[in-house]
C-alpha cells in the first residue's frame, strides 16, 4: 500500500515533468528550426500551423488532465444503504452483498471512498475514474497520444536536418537508438541530441499506450462495461450502444471532442436531486 501511495503521487509529477520537456522542445527547438528565413516567412507556413496544431493538442490534453482531477468520482459511502452496523471498509473484502447498494460502486483503498461506475485508478491523475470524469479521461488519452505523436514526427525532422540522416528506411528508427549510444560515449555526439533521440522513443511508447488504451476503453463503452466490471465478471444489462456512449459522452459530444468541458452530472446525482 505504501509503494503505491508513492506511485500516486510519483506518477503525475513524471507526467507534468514530461509534459513540460516536450513544450519546450517544442516551441524552442523544433518549430524554430522549421523557420529558415522569419522575415519571408508566409502567414500559412509549415511552422506556424505545426505550432498551432501542437498548441491545440496540448490545451486539450491538459484541460481534460486538470478536469479529470477536478471531477472527482462523488464519495457514495454516506448515501449508500450499506446496512446496519456496516463500514465502507467492509467493501474491501467484498463481505457486504452488492445488492443492498448502487450497481458498480467500488471503495478504492488509495481515495478512500465508494465511487459510482467505478472503472479503475489512474496513478497519473492520481484519481479514481468514474461516472463523472469518464468523459475527461478518454478525451486526456486521445489529446496526450496524438500531441506525442505529433512531437515524434517534429523530433525526427528535427534530428534528420541536425544529423543529416533519412528515415526512409522503416529500419532507420530501430536502429538509432544503439547508433546515437555509440555515437554519444564515442564523442560524436552532443548530450543535447541524445536527449531529443531518448525522447523520440518516450513519445512513442507514451503515444501507443495512451491510444491502445482509450481504444481499448471505447470498446468497453460500447458494451456499457468498465474495467472493474470486467474484472469481477459482473453482468451488465444489454443496451443499445448509442445509449451507451451518450451516458458518457452526453449529448454535447462534439463540443467536447474541440475545447475541455466539464462532464454531465451523474445519472446518481440526477437520480437524487429528482
Amino acid at each position: 500500500m505504501l509503494v503505491l501511495r508513492l506511485l500516486n503521487v510519483v506518477a503525475p509529477a513524471y507526467f507534468l515533468c514530461i509534459s513540460l520537456v516536450t513544450f519546450v522542445l517544442q516551441i524552442f527547438v523544433f518549430i524554430p528550426s522549421m523557420f529558415r528565413d522569419p522575415s519571408t516567412t508566409p502567414l500559412f507556413s509549415p511552422a506556424l500551423l505545426h505550432g498551432a496544431l501542437f498548441l491545440f493538442l496540448s490545451a486539450n490534453a491538459l484541460g481534460n488532465y486538470v478536469l479529470v482531477i477536478q471531477s472527482s468520482p462523488e464519495d457514495l459511502g454516506k448515501d449508500l444503504n450499506l446496512g446496519k452496523g456496516a463500514e465502507v471498509a467492509d467493501w474491501l473484502d467484498g463481505s457486504r452483498s452488492p445488492g443492498s447498494a448502487l450497481p458498480s460502486t467500488h471503495f478504492c483503498r488509495l481515495c478512500a471512498r465508494v465511487t459510482q461506475r467505478h472503472d479503475h485508478h489512474c496513478f497519473f491523475t492520481g484519481n479514481c475514474i468514474g461516472s463523472r470524469n469518464m468523459r475527461n479521461f478518454i478525451m486526456f488519452c486521445l489529446y496526450t497520444s496524438l500531441a506525442c505523436l505529433d512531437s515524434l514526427v517534429a523530433g525526427m525532422a528535427y534530428i534528420s536536418a541536425t544529423l543529416s540522416m533519412s528515415f526512409a528506411d522503416p529500419l532507420a528508427f530501430l536502429t538509432l537508438l544503439p547508433h546515437s549510444i555509440s555515437q554519444f560515449f564515442s564523442g560524436a555526439l552532443l548530450s543535447s541530441e541524445m536527449f531529443v533521440i531518448l525522447m523520440l522513443y518516450l513519445w512513442l511508447g507514451i503515444g501507443l499506450a495512451c491510444a491502445g488504451f482509450c481504444c481499448h476503453q471505447m470498446l468497453l463503452i460500447l458494451r456499457g462495461q468498465t474495467r472493474y466490471q470486467v474484472r469481477k465478471g459482473m453482468v451488465v444489462r444489454a443496451r443499445p450502444w448509442r445509449e451507451n456512449l451518450q451516458e458518457v459522452f452526453g449529448k454535447k459530444w462534439l463540443l467536447g471532442l474541440l475545447i475541455p468541458v466539464q462532464n454531465a452530472q451523474s445519472s446518481y446525482r440526477r437520480q437524487k436531486e429528482k
